[in-house]
């Protein structure tokens, strides 16, 4: 295993080392550069800074725009909110993993990917590389295990963008700052920048790129798009606040006669700045407090609802594509489903894009550590299954077979959400009841008349064909019933007897087959009458 190992290289060609690959190589350190604790540069934020923090991403160093991102989606409630429900939607659809081609090692290959991917965590791993919808870019590191001789995944830890910077050449490389240890020695076989900063090593690292915008990683995320709106919204509600405090209660004004002392100023000044509060206060009965209510409260806070609701419209459209499903706005149910179909399609963006991140980063990888190189991988889908009318292929499949459609039975398996029983399984199956007149199904051979009627079912015209063959259908039939009546008046003795002797008789075969033959002859008369008459 360790010789296979060592000859791996990743799609750029650089070698793995097993000892890296089984532990954690980018976690946080206390006192390091990659430091659990982040900043605050949201913390009075005003244009002039905005534009300072995203010229310096542009320039190579993300770290304020990273912070600011988490931020925003701290103290924004409606963002965080819109952008939870586009995470959620991708990281708890079904993943399936589909085979690279028929052979038993391809499908082995699929099976034991889709058997590691089985973990509880997944769904939360998932949702933390959609980080990268809002920031543009995520990172989870890869911790393999091996203790079982197998190579399995031990856990895929989400990695804090802040610890990483892009390579000034091209802008989209991802390089992890703090590759050197308290003592100056480098963690990694890869050439480490005077900085510190290093390449990220081979098959260890899920890097989930997401554009809302084409351009680079830091600059393609909805944090980017939503900073400024979220900006003028802060200060928007800073104003609604403020204009809360000062309008929402009325203005009180104290009223003093001539002549009054300093004390008594001080003594009505104390009650009208602590009415607000207290709701109570005395003062001398000389003194007067007014309360003068603004005439235009209630039209200004609108001013800043309407405003607030604005944008926050705006972060919708940016997140989700729409506003339906977020805000209750006039359109009824056709508006709404149009609006859901919006989302739907992001929804399915997202899932593609997730899917071909792990393809490349996880699948790959996983296939060359366990089975070696291959030329062709099985590929993983997220997505949510496709929408089909059950009943309508049902019915299809019942009418097109027997014209020489062939279907393989696991397809309707599939489609029915059945697994195909292994071999020997006990299995359901149709229970056996007597067989009812009139039935087409498999006769006897010593039923003649319902053998001979089986076969005239797809002539043109039954009921002639019946006429035709009647005296080699009823024959058997009525010989054997005179046969027994004979019988009875030859043996008996009286008329009673005869009558007593008949009542004893029980129909046979022949007799059976003759009364279930005239059944169905009359009922095949009647559908036929019935479709020769011409419609209204």
């Amino acid at each position: 295993m360790a010789n296979a190992v060592s000859s791996i290289v990743d799609q750029y060609g650089r070698p793995i080392r097993r000892e890296l690959l089984t532990r954690e190589v980018a976690g946080p350190r206390i006192g390091g550069v990659r430091s659990p604790i982040s900043g605050y540069p949201a913390d009075g934020l005003n244009p002039i800074r905005l534009a300072n923090i995203l010229r310096a991403a542009d320039a190579g160093d993300p770290l304020r725009f990273f912070e600011l991102a988490e931020l925003i989606e701290e103290r924004d409630l409606h963002y965080a909110g819109v952008l939870g429900t586009r995470k959620r939607s991708v990281a708890q659809l079904d993943i399936q993993v589909d085979a690279a081609d028929d052979s038993a090692e391809a499908m082995a290959h699929a099976d034991w990917i889709e058997a590691g991917l089985k973990r509880d965590t997944l769904q939360e791993e998932l949702f933390d590389m959609l980080d990268a919808i809002g920031k543009g870019i995520s990172f989870a590191e890869i911790v393999w295990d091996t203790s079982e001789g197998d190579w399995t995944i031990k856990g895929l830890p989400w990695r804090d963008p802040r610890w990483f910077r892009f390579d000034r050449n091209d802008g989209t490389t991802p390089l992890l700052i703090g590759s050197y240890d308290a003592d100056g020695v480098s963690q990694t076989n890869l050439p480490v920048t005077p900085s510190g900063e290093s390449l990220l090593e081979p098959m260890k690292f899920v890097v989930t790129a997401i554009k809302a915008k084409s351009g680079l990683p830091v600059r393609a995320g909805l944090a980017r798009l939503i900073a400024w709106a979220w900006m003028f919204k802060a200060f928007t509600q800073r104003d609604w606040a403020i204009f809360s405090q000062t309008f929402g209660q009325p203005v009180r004004v104290g009223k003093y006669p001539a002549g009054s002392t300093e004390s008594d100023k001080n003594t009505l000044f104390n009650a009208v700045a602590n009415i607000a509060g207290d709701c109570a206060a005395i003062i001398p009965e000389s003194m007067l407090i007014e309360f003068i209510e603004s005439k235009n409260v209630g039209q200004g806070a609108d001013l800043y609802e309407k405003r607030s609701d604005w944008l926050d419209r705006q972060i919708s459209k940016a997140v989700l594509g729409q506003t339906a499903t977020t805000d209750a706005i006039a359109g009824g149910h056709a508006v709404g489903q149009e609006h859901r179909q919006v989302q739907e399609d992001i929804e399915r963006s997202d899932a593609k894009a997730m899917s071909a991140v792990l393809n490349r980063d996880l699948v790959r990888p996983w296939i060359d550590l366990q089975f070696g190189k291959q030329k062709l991988y099985p590929r993983l889908r997220i997505g949510r299954p496709e929408d089909k009318d059950v009943k309508l292929t049902v019915e299809s499949a019942v009418k097109l077979i027997p014209m020489g459609l062939q279907v393989e039975s696991s397809y309707f398996n599939d489609l029915l959400g059945i697994p195909v029983p292994p071999a020997g399984a006990a299995v359901l199956k149709a229970p056996a009841g007597p067989v009812a007149a009139g039935s087409f199904g498999d006769q006897p051979a010593d039923m003649p008349a319902l053998n001979a009627f089986q076969r005239m079912r797809e002539v043109a015209d039954p009921v002639a064909a019946l006429a035709d063959q009647a005296e080699q259908l009823c024959g058997p039939g009525t010989d054997a019933l005179v046969d027994e009546v004979r019988a009875v008046v030859e043996h008996a003795a009286s008329l009673q007897q005869v009558r007593d002797e008949l009542l004893k008789l029980k129909p046979r075969i022949a007799e059976r087959n003759l009364a279930g033959l005239m059944r169905m002859a009359r009922v095949m008369a009647n559908l036929t009458g019935r479709a020769n008459i011409p419609d209204a």
